[in-house]
């Protein structure tokens, strides 16, 4: 009754944590581009055109040999900041994509789970949380090594001298948001790796008492046969000699 009880109570919570990982890897997903999106520059095109101005608009602070210079600074910050953005975006992807493989095809009975696949898939939790550590500092150093640039620094002066002074060389909002939902997502993923463990355990053990009372039942059934074999014969040659005696009197 206790395997019972613990089993559905794992598999459950570890549901949970699968659903909120898959939601805090999309919100890692959102934050990487929506960081890009505001730091890229309004004459860039990584800028999406959320900027007061682009090069298409009516109206531009800047002009004539200015604008040719913002525009290179934007240009060469977009692609300096592009490695943190594509990997963020593809490590993001590929781990809420693991992550709904591995709820979708552990969605299933106590009596058909599969210890590989709850091996695999505490396997995949442990590495998806050291990964999001090792990721959520290559992104910062990326991103403190971009600022630190003479580029950053030109396009910050530049943007300052209109009033645009969010253009800056500091760390943003936005890669704040992916430091941050990154350090959670390897908190979600080093702790359903342990409520892993701890179901693989359980699951064990309720297999082996399972494999167990299997192998004594069979032995406990002939014992029983025989039981009963050895109850009727005796009843049998109890009758027999009483019949046996009844004809001796008569």
């Amino acid at each position: 009754m206790r395997f019972l009880t613990l089993i559905p109570i794992f598999l459950v919570f570890l549901g949970i944590l699968k659903f909120v990982e898959i939601t805090v890897n999309l919100l890692v997903l959102i934050c990487v581009g929506a960081a890009q999106a505001s730091v890229a520059g309004f004459t860039s095109l990584g800028g999406l055109g959320t900027g007061s101005f682009n090069l298409n608009s009516a109206y531009s602070p800047f002009e004539g040999t200015e604008l040719r210079e913002v525009r290179e600074l934007d240009m060469q910050f977009t692609q300096m900041r592009a490695p943190g953005v594509y990997g963020g975006v593809a490590f993001s992807l590929t781990a809420a994509a693991l992550t709904l493989v591995f709820l979708v095809v552990g969605a299933k009975p106590i009596q058909q789970l599969r210890m590989g696949l709850l091996a695999g898939e505490c396997a995949f939790s442990l590495l998806a949380g050291a990964a999001y550590v090792v990721a959520v500092g290559l992104y910062l150093h990326l991103v403190s090594q971009v600022n630190s640039t003479e580029v950053c620094k030109r396009r910050e002066r530049l943007y300052a001298r209109r009033g645009y002074t969010s253009m800056n060389c500091v760390v943003q909002g936005g890669d704040a948001a992916v430091a941050l939902f990154g350090v959670a997502a390897a908190c979600l993923y080093l702790a359903s790796s342990v409520v892993c463990i701890r179901a693989i355990r359980t699951v064990r053990a309720f297999q082996s008492h399972q494999a167990a009372k299997a192998q004594h039942s069979p032995k406990s059934s002939s014992k029983d046969r025989r039981v009963r074999n050895h109850r009727d014969v005796h009843r049998t040659s109890e009758s027999s000699h009483n019949g046996q005696a009844l004809a001796t009197l008569v």
